[in-house]
């Protein structure tokens, strides 16, 4: 019996995956992302229909996609052919079917507080370090929401001036319009960028994961990444005082990194106080659709 379904929106492709009873994925289905607004929601919309008729019954579905949806129901986003549309209300409409919309870095931090590295922590906040920066606070397994909705939009908050001036770095533009954000910084982009800046040759964040440890330009790049990450992380910690701080993204990946930014963290706090744990996701690529129908799930049994 399926339980639930989730889709995972992303730049390149979007995937739906359907749930049992358990939470073990039975199905998906994948498609690429079209590249305009109106193929984009007749693509989504096959995607319900096919999720319902897989289902044989309506069941709660979730959609978990990069961005926000502001107070008019409009699609903020970088990475989808949506910006300005009323991407959640065109899929419900279309399809005949409710969905539950939801960021994708929300979606992670829902799933792995249930299902993943966060089981068994009250407070669960994710850190999804990509070619952006986000995440979210799920609180007793539920995600917390907010009247202005832009909770979880950790990599728009200001970069550590003290971090900045100590070396010298230029202050960028980000994509949201803001100056200064420390996505523009750590995020992957930002970490290459700040490569060419610090040494004078840019280098990509592969380069600097295989190359920190014996190249000491590469070396000096990562410390300061490090530095400004571990800031980010303090200003989280200083606000939600979370159990356990959950990574994801690609830089994630980078052997050591939950060591490094746990040490990084424990320099930056104030002396004498704790941190909380800093660990990887668990849910691998189910992650993103297992949390965005688990909020749908959520949503239907408060209605």
């Amino acid at each position: 019996m399926i339980r639930a379904a989730g889709i995972d929106l992303g730049g390149t492709k979007s995937e739906v995956q359907l749930f049992d009873a358990e939470w073990n994925r039975v199905a998906q289905r994948r498609d690429a992302t079209p590249r305009d607004y109106d193929s984009l929601v007749s693509v989504l919309v096959e995607q319900v229909q096919w999720a319902i008729a897989q289902a044989g019954a309506p069941i709660p579905l979730g959609v978990g996609a990069a961005g926000l949806v502001d107070a008019g129901g409009n699609a903020f986003t970088a990475n989808l052919p949506a910006k300005g549309r009323p991407l959640p209300a065109d899929i419900a409409q279309i399809s005949g079917h409710p969905i539950t919309y939801v960021n994708d870095c929300r979606a992670l931090a829902l799933s792995e507080a249930t299902f993943g590295a966060g089981r068994g922590y009250r407070t669960v906040m994710s850190l999804i370090l990509g070619t952006g920066i986000g995440g979210g606070i799920a609180l007793d397994g539920k995600l917390v929401p907010g009247p202005a909705g832009t909770g979880g939009e950790f990599g728009h908050t200001p970069a550590a001036a003290a971090v900045v001036s100590r070396h010298g770095l230029p202050i960028y533009r980000c994509g949201c319009g803001r100056l200064g954000c420390v996505e523009t910084y750590i995020a992957g982009p930002g970490l290459s960028r700040m490569a060419g800046d610090l040494t004078g040759t840019p280098a990509s964040p592969e380069e600097i994961s295989a190359g920190k440890g014996r190249d000491e330009n590469l070396r000096k790049v990562w410390s300061v990444w490090l530095e400004m990450t571990a800031e980010l992380l303090l200003s989280l910690v200083q606000t939600a005082d979370p159990d356990v701080i959950v990574l994801g993204g690609g830089l994630s990946q980078v052997p050591g990194v939950t060591e490094d930014l746990a040490t990084a963290l424990s320099a930056t706090q104030i002396a004498g106080f704790g941190a909380p744990r800093i660990v990887l996701a668990e849910g691998g690529d189910a992650s993103g659709a297992r949390g965005a129908a688990l909020a749908a799930v959520q949503e239907a049994q408060d209605d």
